[in-house]
């Protein structure tokens, strides 16, 4: 029978420890996903399509689409106004060091 590894212990032999370069590539890129994911929620929870979000914000439902899929090549002004225009909400931003 096989020892069972946790998830931690696979990205670690996978992708290299915190800090490599393809670890920290799989981190960034996580994290935009989870991004796209919490902008999807949050339409979702305004009971908002895609369509009406696009056109609040004056973008295409293929881009609104592409963001909440993989919320890669998104810039902070279109975030602001996803966040801020599109759903009433706030951007809130953090640095870890």
């Amino acid at each position: 029978m096989m020892d069972a590894k946790d998830w931690k212990t696979i990205k670690n032999e996978v992708y290299g420890e915190k800090g490599t370069p393809r670890r920290d590539e799989l981190d960034r890129d996580f994290e935009s996903f989870k991004i796209g994911l919490l902008l999807r929620k949050a339409r979702e929870e305004k009971n908002l399509t895609q369509d009406q979000l696009a056109e609040l914000i004056d973008k295409k439902r293929t881009y609104i689409s592409r963001v909440e899929n993989n919320g890669s090549n998104l810039t902070l002004k279109t975030l602001y106004d996803i966040v801020e225009k599109g759903l009433g909400g706030k951007v809130k931003i953090s640095i870890e060091m």
